[in-house]
């Protein structure tokens, strides 16, 4: 127990002197850290409350991930009907009561109907079922009814897409380590340390991106139009900036061209030296936008973001090459935000934000400062207790303390960890009792020497039979700090943190590195007798 090799000796001191060296550009300045090599600017975080910032929480429609699925159902039955052979005639298709119902002109091709949207519909996850249900009424009419097994599914897939997205778009703005964590079903929380105004990202994340280029209706009446009404096969879209003095506009519901395509969107000025965004599609999206200039000139083309009409240009001339431009009335500001928004992808469904708070630094800096005066009184009096109880062992106690709380610093540094007000909580309690297991350990020394054992053997015994209790006290610690971790949520999550970092941490300097220094101590100076 008492005799460590020298691949011991540098597998024990090794990772403690990268957990210290990870921990130090936590307490430089950032001209420092940036000096520093790239493996060592690692810092520990401050979440909201210590470095103030915004707070927010966006709530999911579920309703509008169901309509969406809807339109897009309708959209692939349109093409799979009519581009198979033979081709099947089909009357309007209705989205009424949630569910899409249409007639099959000739009776005897509603099999052959049933049979090619039967494969458009896929399984609902793991639960055994599909995501729509095909059925034919009245012997002529079909209605696809979707599943509350399909709706879970794509609610839980948006949610995933959803937060990437915000994700990026938060990237993008240059903010420094941001939170970004989905709760519940339907929500995500958003935490960006250093913001004071949260309009900026709010209006940032509200913009779903969905963008769309669709061709005006140029039959419709405009009478029926700025009554809410279209024709057939058209819909009817708000058009706040449109140059008639009617805010409304009538485009064909067929999308010709969307911000899927998109690879690229950068803000720009146009030849008035307005703002505007700039934009590139891919291969296939070039393709698709050439055609459709080229086959519709001196017809107006609608460019439609999130269900509003941006603007309504004339397709003068074919636009070849990929690339395009939106006009809209932007400041440089919005036309920067939608430039981001079209960068980082559409979100999936619609977010609105349910919560909504703003922290001082101020309230931050309160915290960072009485964390620091709680965790140094905590140090000095564990440290006096220990060597005042246990003298030399004291000291290799307090050292590995010392080594401990470091070794927390620098392991969060590496995973990019936060430490919130309840983190700092939870480290004054892993200081209070990373002794603890040295406290077993030097009784059990003192009881083994009691019953005439000589030094070797006692420390030992000591750090052999209190090693078993100790794991077992901390692995019934870890199992607690791991059902908050997956179950809480905020400052339960900073709190477990910590806490199971300190665990690991502690019980490796309080066990192994104490048992290192006591092992070299006894081989150096042979003692007959100790002090405990």
């Amino acid at each position: 127990m008492l005799n460590f090799s020298r691949w011991a000796i540098a597998a024990i001191l090794l990772p403690l002197l990268i957990g210290v060296l990870c921990a130090v550009p936590s307490f430089l300045p950032d001209a420092a850290v940036a000096k520093l090599p790239g493996f060592m600017q690692t810092r520990v975080n401050l979440g909201l409350d210590l470095a103030g910032g915004s707070h927010l929480l966006l709530e999911a429609s579920t309703q509008d991930v169901a309509r969406q699925r809807l339109v897009n159902m309708e959209e692939q039955v349109r093409t799979e009907l009519r581009r198979g052979d033979p081709r099947i005639a089909i009357g309007d298709i209705s989205s009424r009561d949630g569910k899409l119902s249409f007639m099959v002109r000739d009776p005897a091709q509603v099999d052959a109907a049933v049979e090619r949207i039967r494969p458009l519909t896929q399984g609902a996850g793991l639960t055994g079922q599909r995501d729509f249900n095909v059925e034919v009424v009245n012997s002529s009419t079909i209605v696809i009814t979707p599943t509350d097994a399909g709706i879970d599914n794509a609610v839980k897939s948006a949610m995933e897409v959803a937060t990437e997205v915000i994700r990026k778009r938060i990237d993008e703005m240059g903010t420094r380590e941001p939170t970004i964590q989905q709760q519940g079903d339907n929500r995500i929380v958003v935490q960006v340390p250093g913001l004071q105004n949260p309009k900026a990202l709010k209006d940032l994340l509200g913009q779903t991106a969905k963008l769309e280029f669709k061709l005006v209706d140029t039959t419709a009446n405009p009478s029926e139009v700025a009554q809410g009404r279209a024709p057939v096969g058209s819909e009817v879209l708000p058009y706040p900036d449109n140059p008639s003095g009617v805010p409304v506009i009538a485009v064909k519901r067929q999308v010709m061209v969307s911000g899927e395509d998109l690879t690229d969107a950068t803000q720009g000025y146009d030849q008035n030296n307005q703002a505007i965004v700039n934009i590139r599609f891919n291969g296939s999206g070039g393709r698709k936008f050439g055609q459709v200039t080229s086959q519709n000139v001196n017809r107006p083309f609608a460019i439609i973001l999130d269900g509003r009409v941006l603007s309504a240009p004339n397709i003068n001339e074919p636009i070849l090459g990929g690339s395009a431009q939106i006009s809209g009335n932007f400041t440089v500001e919005s036309a920067n935000q939608l430039a981001i928004a079209l960068r980082s992808g559409k979100l999936p469904v619609a977010l609105t934000v349910v919560e909504e708070r703003t922290v001082g630094p101020g309230l931050g800096a309160d915290s960072i400062r009485a964390g620091l005066i709680a965790s140094i009184i905590a140090v000095v009096a564990v440290a006096a207790f220990m060597f005042v109880s246990y003298g030399r062992f004291g000291v290799y106690a307090n050292i590995a303390v010392a080594i401990n709380v470091l070794v927390i610093l620098g392991v969060m540094g590496i995973l990019g960890a936060t430490l919130t007000l309840p983190g700092i909580a939870g480290f004054v309690l892993t200081i209070g009792t990373a002794v603890d297991a040295n406290v077993l350990i030097y009784e059990r020394i003192r009881e083994e020497r009691r019953r005439g054992r000589n030094v070797v053997q006692a420390i030992e015994h000591g750090y052999k039979e209190a090693s078993r209790t100790i794991f077992e006290a901390n692995v019934t610690h870890a199992i607690a700090g791991g059902i908050m971790l997956a179950l809480g949520s905020g400052p339960v999550k900073g709190f477990a943190i910590v806490l199971l970092i300190g665990i690991a941490t502690s019980v490796f300097t309080a066990v192994t590195f104490t048992r290192l220094l006591a092992s070299r101590w006894v081989r150096a100076k042979r003692p007959t007798e100790i002090t405990i």
